[in-house]
C-alpha cells in the first residue's frame, strides 16, 4: 500500500512540474534558430539602387509592429536596422533578438526582401519582409 501511495504522490509531483513549466513564459530560447527554406532566395539580384537611407512602412504582426530602415551604399543594400520589432512580451523580445540578425544578413546577402522565414519568428520574418520592400521600393533607381 505503502508503495502505491508513493508512487501516487511522485506522479502527481511530476504532473504539477510539467504544468508549472508550461504556465510560465519561457526564460530562454530551448530551440537553435533555424531557418525554413521556403523563401529560399535564387542568383543575384540586378536591380541598382539609390544610394541613400529609406525607412519602410510599419506592419502590423502578431505581438506587435515591425518596421525597418535600409542603407544603400554604392548601389546595394549595405544595411538593415529595425526601428520597430515584436517586444509586448519577453518571448518575443527573445524571438525577435534572435531573428534580427539573421534577417539583417539574409538582406544583405541575397539584396532583397526576398529572405528565408525564420523557424520560431514566422510573422516578425514576414513584417521583415513587407516593411524592407516598401523601403526599397524608395529606393528604386
Amino acid at each position: 500500500m505503502k508503495k502505491i501511495l508513493f508512487a501516487f504522490a511522485l506522479i502527481c509531483s511530476y504532473g504539477a512540474f510539467i504544468i508549472s513549466q508550461h504556465a510560465e513564459e519561457p526564460t530562454t530560447t530551448r530551440f537553435a534558430p533555424v531557418v525554413n527554406q521556403v523563401n529560399q532566395p535564387t542568383g543575384t539580384p540586378t536591380v541598382a539602387y539609390k544610394d541613400g537611407t529609406y525607412t519602410g512602412s510599419a506592419v502590423d504582426v502578431i505581438y506587435g509592429n515591425v518596421q525597418v530602415k535600409v542603407t544603400i551604399s554604392g548601389g546595394k543594400i549595405s544595411d538593415v536596422q529595425f526601428l520597430d520589432y515584436p517586444k509586448d512580451r519577453s518571448h518575443s523580445v527573445q524571438l525577435s533578438t534572435m531573428a534580427m540578425p539573421i534577417l539583417t544578413q539574409e538582406a544583405i546577402q541575397a539584396q532583397s526582401a526576398n529572405v528565408n522565414t525564420v523557424s520560431g519568428a514566422t510573422e516578425t520574418s514576414g513584417g521583415f519582409s513587407q516593411s524592407l520592400q516598401t523601403a526599397l521600393n524608395q529606393a528604386k533607381a
